[in-house]
């Protein structure tokens, strides 16, 4: 089974950025990938996806602020991440997305003045 494991988050300021990655521990190229991010007391959210040609979709929310993106050759994906603001303070973790598997411990976003 493969693992991903998420890196990049930190503490920014609203307006700043952030570049995501995920190391898968196999190979995930034939898959459609999400990242998911889950804020304090709410439901976890496909924040984006990317299909293995790189078709890409957006929540509404982040639309025109992020762009995910994939490298197949090196079971690596990353979510370049724009214009930030304090609602996407969040953990944030990729998977599969259609049928996620188990999940790594992704990586924290903080957004804050």
């Amino acid at each position: 089974q493969v693992s991903f494991v998420e890196s990049g988050g930190g503490l920014v300021q609203p307006g700043g950025s952030l570049r995501l990655s995920c190391a898968a521990s196999g190979s995930f190229n034939i898959y459609i990938m999400a990242w998911y991010r889950q804020a304090p007391g709410k439901q976890r959210e496909v924040v984006a996806t990317v299909t293995r040609s790189g078709g890409t979709s957006y929540v509404d929310s982040v639309k025109g602020r992020f762009a995910i993106s994939r490298d197949n050759a090196k079971n690596t994906m990353y979510l370049q991440m724009n214009s930030l603001k304090p609602e996407d303070t969040a953990v944030y973790y990729c998977n599969y997305a259609t049928r996620p598997s188990s999940w790594g411990q992704g990586t924290q976003v903080t957004v804050s003045s």
